[in-house]
């Protein structure tokens, strides 16, 4: 792992001080961003998103989702900057392959949703996932020692059965988020709550079947994606935004750490509880 880090380092060091490799980069009037596999955080995503809302050359954004959703937190950030970008410029989201949960609400605002026909769209609810390992705990001779203020405070705990008290809480607080979610497609999308049952109940669709609901404006490829939004952005001569081969090689290979930080990390938490989309 050691050798590793200082790999990072040196590639960083030396991606600082390259000279930049992609010539078009000034010229550039369009670009594309990637939001792939699960969220789990949104720092740098944002960080990106928040450079081409900020960038005048910029003319229109292309935002490319292949996600199963993630967790609420980072969705809902991700979800309020694409809000910010529409405000600017015309951004427009091609769901490659799944665009569900966390990930919908990532790209709602976006002023088109186009799918791939073999796109799945929605899931449009909230879970808590918990589990109870009191039995097991007590084969092994496990005992747990708690001290706590507020009646609350252990809500979630994977040491024992919820409690009546504790289960109404934790579902006032999944339907909260719910309702958020729910309100937030109606507004993005101007459908009609009278539709809730018929998007919002935890399904995924098909790219027909979201057509049909309102959930995505049409089907189509990424070239009918990139089309729309050169209509929209009124680009004639578009320019991509290219990456350095460079920064998309140093991408990939903390891409690949971090997925296994992300596995340790998904072990080492399987015992607890997550509430997501």
């Amino acid at each position: 792992m050691k050798y590793f880090k200082a790999l990072v380092f040196l590639l960083i060091v030396f991606l600082i001080f390259m000279p930049s490799s992609s010539g078009n980069s000034s010229l550039a009037n369009v670009a594309r961003i990637d939001l792939k596999g699960m969220i789990i955080q949104s720092d740098s995503f944002l960080e990106e998103l928040s450079k081409l809302e900020n960038n005048p050359n910029i003319k229109g954004v292309l935002l490319v989702i292949d996600s199963p959703g993630g967790t609420i937190p980072p969705s809902v950030e991700i979800s309020e900057a694409v809000k910010r970008i529409r405000s600017k410029k015309p951004i427009v989201v091609y769901a490659q392959g799944s665009m569900a949960s966390g990930s919908y609400l990532a790209g709602v605002w976006a002023d088109r949703i186009i799918a791939n026909k073999g796109a799945l769209v929605g899931s449009i609810g909230v879970i808590l996932n918990g589990v109870d390992v009191s039995e097991l705990a007590e084969k092994l001779g496990i005992k747990t020692q708690i001290l706590k203020a507020g009646i609350y405070k252990e809500a979630g705990t994977f040491m024992r059965p919820w409690n009546k008290q504790e289960e109404e809480m934790l579902k006032g607080l999944i339907k909260e988020q719910y309702e958020m979610f729910v309100s937030e497609v109606v507004a993005a999308r101007n459908l009609e709550i009278t539709k809730e049952g018929d998007f919002a109940q935890g399904r995924v669709f098909s790219a027909s079947n979201a057509l049909k609901l309102g959930l995505v404006d049409s089907i189509g490829s990424i070239y009918e994606a990139q089309k729309i939004l050169f209509e929209l952005g009124k680009i004639q001569n578009p320019i991509w935004l290219q990456k350095s081969e460079m920064e998309m090689y140093l991408e990939k290979i903390i891409g690949e750490n971090i997925a296994l930080g992300i596995q340790e990390g998904i072990y080492n938490i399987s015992l607890g509880w997550l509430k997501g989309y």
